[in-house]
């Protein structure tokens, strides 16, 4: 998994809890190494769920809640990262769909060794998307959370329900989008 991820993990962690509250968690965690993310490195993703673990634990958060709040923050990350990716989309189901053909496209450019979850899209009506995610990592809650930040992105009120369809060793979810007026 992309260091990128584990520097904004901690960041946000610092953002709620302090610099010095961050560096006793990591200290305490039990990571191959030294906690010292960098954003260009690769890291297993069983270090992100430990710390992940560790921020709820000491927070009095499940690691669920963590994730979806965790997707939030990414998603304004992307946002402000990669604004090009934003060109042309009208709404936030133009932006999901486009995830996997474009933005996924250019990602491995980027970063030949990234290991990307696929994401699939189907329009159930003008109002209604359904967007099914299939990885090797269990990070569904985070992907809720990306999707929950694009529509609020995008100015969208929504519902979004998800589903858990995980088989074969590969986790899966399938997420509902409703938009509301």
């Amino acid at each position: 998994m992309k260091g990128i991820v584990f520097v904004e993990l901690i960041r946000m962690a610092e953002s709620v809890m302090g610099e010095d509250v961050v560096d006793d968690i990591l200290d305490e965690v039990s990571l191959e190494g030294d906690a010292a993310f960098t954003s260009v490195g690769n890291y297993p993703c069983a270090e992100l769920l430990n710390l992940v673990d560790a921020f709820g634990r000491h927070l009095n958060a499940p690691t669920d809640v963590l994730q979806v709040k965790f997707g939030h923050w990414m998603f304004g990350r992307f946002a402000e990262g990669y604004p090009v990716f934003f060109e042309g989309k009208n709404d936030a189901f133009d932006m999901l769909e486009s995830i996997e053909n474009d933005v996924h496209i250019e990602v491995r450019k980027l970063y030949p060794e990234a290991e990307l979850p696929t994401f699939a899209t189907e329009r159930l009506a003008p109002d209604q998307l359904k967007m099914t995610y299939i990885s090797e990592r269990p990070l569904n809650n985070f992907c809720l959370g990306l999707i929950q930040a694009c529509m609020e992105h995008f100015g969208q009120k929504s519902e979004v329900s998800m589903q858990e369809v995980t088989r074969n060793d590969r986790f899966a979810a399938e997420f509902v989008i409703d938009k509301v007026a």
